[in-house]
């Protein structure tokens, strides 16, 4: 599991099958068959040096997600599995990728910047205001939504933490959105006793 809190931006030097990313600040304390989240997208250390991690891509995720669009001197962001002390920051991560949009405008306000993600109906319906998302690994908060697109407002902290801002209007952008959204929606169209009035009575 993850938080959506990203610890450090490496860069790319293999893409591919397998992916080789240079890093810093998660070599720190890492192990063979580990946890990484690149991009948001949870995949498994196979080998590491002193500066370098080496995972596997399975043709499925290259397929998903904007990993098949990286190459050589690429940014991502990176963030290990959650420590069970650790802070929880962001919000509940899975590091399992929902689908794509795409980054269809840039705007300054203030200190801010807002960003506007165009998605398909399938993520757009778990995407909720004031609810959490996470974009290519890093956790945001939605600010507006309709039926063909959300918007969110980065601080600066975030603009010069991730890669979020090093990407130009028209880029593909990973989306994972809030797991407890998909679970309720499950358990109220299952044929089990948790209907939406069974919800409501119990405080929900």
């Amino acid at each position: 599991m993850f938080t959506g809190i990203v610890e450090e931006t490496g860069t790319v030097l293999k893409s591919g099958n397998p992916l080789v990313i240079k890093a810093k600040k998660i070599l720190e304390d890492i192990h063979l068959g580990d946890s990484i989240a690149v991009n948001g997208i949870c995949l498994t250390v196979t080998s590491f040096t002193d500066d370098t991690i080496t995972l596997d891509v399975m043709n499925e995720t290259y397929g998903r997600t904007n990993l098949r669009h990286i190459k050589y001197g690429t940014k991502v962001n990176l963030e290990r599995a959650m420590s069970a002390g650790g802070r929880f920051g962001g919000h509940i991560v899975s590091g399992h990728i929902d689908g794509t949009g795409i980054l269809t405008d840039i705007t300054s306000d203030g200190i801010a910047k807002w960003l506007t993600i165009s998605a398909d109906s399938s993520i757009l319906k778990y995407i909720v205001l004031k609810g959490s998302v996470t974009l290519d690994g890093v956790s945001l908060t939605v600010a507006y939504v309709d039926d063909k697109i959300f918007k969110l407002s980065v601080i600066p902290h975030t603009q010069s933490e991730t890669t979020l801002l090093l990407k130009s209007v028209g880029s593909e952008i990973n989306i994972e959105t809030d797991i407890i959204g998909k679970y309720v929606e499950k358990f109220t169209r299952s044929e089990s006793r948790i209907t939406m009035d069974f919800l409501r009575e119990n405080g929900f």
